[in-house]
C-alpha cells in the first residue's frame, strides 16, 4: 500500500518537469510569458502578483489562475529539493481533487520523518560512535559532541535548510523553539510521571543556564530580525564553551569523589545517585542493532551469500516473536533500510569483524559517492557535463568502481582490512546527506502546507516539524526512564536541545553567509514568535526555580505542571495563529 501512494506522489510531482526546469514557464524569443488557456482555448487573465506578493495569496485567485500564479510569483519558488509540491497541488490536480493531494502529502510527510529517524538511528549514530571510538574521545566529550550531533541531526539539518531562505527562517525558529518547549515540558514531565526521581543538581543547573543564554541570544536576533556574523560565531563559541564546561566540571567532580569517598566494595552496586554524568549507555542505546547485524559465517558462505545476507534488513527470528504493531512499523521501515544498506557502510568497533562485509563495502564505494554527488544542490553538480560531454556523476561512478575493484581483489571476506575504520567517515558523509536531503523535502512540504492552509511558518515549525523531530527523543527518553534511568533521561532533555539551538542557529546562519553577505535576515512572523520565545524562556525559568525548590526531588506534581503548561502554551499559540488573540500592532 505504501508503494502505491509513494509512486502516486512521485508521478504527481514529476508530471510537469518543464515547470520545474523553468519557474517562469516557456518563453518566446522576446521573453514574454504566454498566458495559460482555459478549456475553451481562451487566454486566462491572471492578476500580476508582483515581486513581493506573499505566495499564500494564491487562495484569493480563481481556481483557473492559481497554477499560473505560483509559476510567475517569485515568492512561490522553492530553493532546493527534488519535488515541486506547489506545482502538484495547483497544476497537476484539479481543484476538486486537492484534498487527495493534501492527503498524499501528509502521508509522504510522515514517511519522511520515518526516513529521518531510521537514517539517524541505524546509520548516522553508529558511524559517529565508531569515529569517536577511533579518535579515543572520552565519554563526556563524545556525549556532548558526536552523540548530541547524532541525536539532533534531524533538527540541525532542518534548521540549516530552513535558514537558507528568509521566507522559511521562521520554520527553523519555530521548530527549534517548539522542540525545546516540547522536550522540556512534555518529555521531562512524562519522565517525572513515569518514575519520580532525584535530579542531578549540578548538571541540571549548568544545562539550564546555558540553554537560557542560548534562548536569550535568539530572542535578540528575533528582535533585530537579523543574525550577523559575530552573532553566528557567538552561538558556536558558546557551544564550545559548554563542551569545555562539561569536561572540566566532570573532571573536578571525579577528583572530589576520589578524595572524599572510599572505593566501593565489590558487593556494592556500581550505580549511585550522584551528580556524575557517566554511565554505561550500551544497554540502553544498543537496541536491536546487534541482533539485526548478525555475525557472518564466511567459511560456510560464498561472497554472493554474504552480500545477500548483509543487505537483508529483516531478522526473521525477531519478526516471528514481535507483536503486530511492531511488524507494521517495521514493514514501513524496510524499504528505506534496504536502500540505506546499499549506500551507507556501518563500522562497529565492538564486533570482532567490525561489521566488515567485503562485497557490500566494495559496493558502498560506488553507490555512496554517486548518491552524494547527485544530492548536492539537488543534483546540479552531479548532472553537470564536463566539456559538455561526460557528466560528473559518471566520473565519480568510474572512480568508485576502480577503487572497489582494487579493495575487492586485495581483501578477504573473513578479515577486515586495517583501513576499514575509514568506511565510518564515508558512512557519516552519506547518511548526513541523506538526512539533509530528507530535511529539505520536509521543509518544502511544510511550506507548501502553510501556503495551502494559509498558516505561518512559525506555527508549522512549533507543531509538525517540532513534533516530528522530537517524537523519537520522547519515546527513547521515556523508555530509558522506565528501565530505571530517569536521571539520565532527564539530563538528556536539557543537554540535547542545547546542541540543537546553538549549532542549529549558528551553523545554519553561518553557512548562508558569503564574503558579500555577512547578515542573515529573519522575516518577522508577528506576535506568535514572541509568544513562542516567551513561553520557552518562562518554562526554563520555572524549572530553574522549582527544581531546586523541591530539593531536586521531582514527582508527579512537577510532571503534571509541565504537561499542563505545554497544553496552555499550544492553545494560546493556535489562538494567536488564527487571530483570536491579537494586538492592534499586528
Amino acid at each position: 500500500m505504501q508503494t502505491v501512494w509513494v509512486v502516486a506522489v512521485a508521478w504527481m510531482l514529476f508530471g510537469e518537469a518543464n515547470a520545474r526546469g523553468s519557474p517562469l514557464g516557456s518563453q518566446d524569443a522576446e521573453g514574454s510569458v504566454p498566458l495559460p488557456l482555459d478549456s475553451r482555448g481562451q487566454a486566462i487573465r491572471v492578476l500580476d502578483p508582483g515581486p513581493h506578493v506573499d505566495c499564500r495569496e494564491v487562495k484569493k485567485q480563481n481556481s483557473s489562475g492559481r497554477c499560473s500564479f505560483i509559476k510567475t510569483n517569485p515568492d512561490c519558488q522553492m530553493e532546493g529539493g527534488f519535488l515541486n509540491y506547489l506545482n502538484g497541488v495547483f497544476c497537476v490536480f484539479p481543484a476538486s481533487l486537492q484534498p487527495l493531494a493534501i492527503t498524499l502529502y501528509a502521508l509522504w510527510l510522515l514517511y519522511l520523518f520515518v526516513i529521518l529517524g531510521v537514517t539517524a538511528e541505524k546509520f548516522f549514530c553508529p558511524n559517529l560512535s565508531a569515529i569517536s571510538t577511533k579518535l579515543k574521545l572520552s565519554h563526556n566529550v563524545a556525549g556532548v559532541t558526536f552523540l548530541a550531533f547524532g541525536n539532533g541531526a534531524p533538527d540541525v539539518f532542518s534548521a540549516v535548510v530552513a535558514f537558507s531562505d528568509p521566507r522559511t527562517a521562521g520554520l527553523a525558529i519555530g521548530a527549534l523553539f517548539g522542540a525545546g518547549i516540547f522536550v522540556t515540558t512534555i518529555v521531562a514531565g512524562g519522565i517525572a510521571l513515569v518514575r519520580p526521581f532525584t535530579a542531578a543538581s549540578r548538571p541540571f543547573l549548568r544545562d539550564a543556564v546555558f540553554y537560557m543564554v542560548a534562548v536569550f541570544l535568539t530572542f535578540v536576533a528575533l528582535y533585530f530580525e537579523e543574525v550577523t556574523l559575530g552573532e553566528a560565531l557567538s552561538y558556536l563559541g558558546l557551544y564550545i564553551f559548554y563542551v569545555l564546561t562539561v569536561v572540566v566540571s566532570t573532571w573536578l567532580h571525579k577528583r572530589q569523589r576520589r578524595e572524599r569517598l572510599a572505593p566501593p566494595s565489590p558487593a556494592e552496586p556500581a550505580e549511585h545517585p550522584t551528580d556524575s554524568e557517566d554511565g554505561d549507555a550500551s544497554s540502553i542505546n544498543g537496541g536491536d542493532y546487534g541482533e539485526e547485524y548478525q555475525a557472518l559465517l564466511p567459511s560456510e558462505e560464498s561472497t554472493f551469500q554474504v552480500l545477500i545476507r548483509s543487505i537483508n534488513p529483516l531478522d526473521y527470528r525477531k519478526w516471528r516473536r514481535k507483536p503486530c504493531y511492531w511488524r507494521l512499523i517495521k514493514a514501513c521501515k524496510l524499504p528505506i533500510e534496504f536502500v540505506l544498506r546499499l549506500m551507507v557502510p556501518i563500522v562497529d568497533p565492538d564486533r570482532e569483524d567490525q561489521n566488515w562485509t567485503r562485497p557490500l563495502n566494495c559496493l558502498h564505494l560506488i553507490t555512496g559517492p554517486v548518491f552524494c554527488v547527485l544530492t548536492l544542490k539537488s543534483g546540479v553538480y552531479g548532472l553537470y557535463k564536463i566539456q559538455g560531454i561526460f557528466p560528473v556523476w559518471g566520473v565519480v561512478l568510474l572512480a568508485g568502481a576502480a577503487m572497489a575493484l582494487v579493495i575487492f581483489v586485495t581483501t578477504k571476506n573473513e578479515v577486515p582490512p586495517k583501513y576499514h575504520w575509514l568506511f565510518a567517515f564515508l558512512g557519516f558523509l552519506v547518511s548526513a546527506l541523506w538526512i539533509n536531503t530528507t530535511a529539505t523535502e520536509v521543509v518544502n512540504i511544510l511550506r507548501t502546507l502553510g501556503i495551502v492552509f494559509h498558516l505561518s511558518n512559525t506555527v508549522l515549525g512549533l507543531t509538525l516539524l517540532a513534533w516530528g523531530n522530537s517524537i523519537g527523543d520522547m519515546f527513547s527518553d521515556l523508555t530509558m526512564a522506565r528501565q530505571g534511568y530517569p536521571r539520565m533521561a532527564f539530563s538528556a532533555c536539557f543537554g540535547g536541545i542545547i546542541f540543537n539551538m546553538l549549532v542549529g542557529v549558528g551553523l545554519g546562519c553561518l553557512l548562508q553567509m558569503t564574503s558579500s553577505k555577512s547578515v542573515v535576515r529573519l522575516e518577522s512572523e508577528g506576535l506568535l514568535v514572541w509568544i513562542l520565545a516567551g513561553a520557552l524562556g518562562l518554562s526554563l525559568v520555572f524549572s530553574f526555580l522549582s527544581v531546586p525548590a523541591q530539593c531536586f526531588r521531582l514527582g508527579r506534581e512537577y510532571g503534571c505542571c509541565l504537561i499542563l503548561y505545554y497544553l496552555v502554551f499550544l492553545t494560546v499559540a493556535l489562538l494567536t495563529e488564527f487571530r483570536v488573540i491579537r494586538l492592534s500592532t499586528y
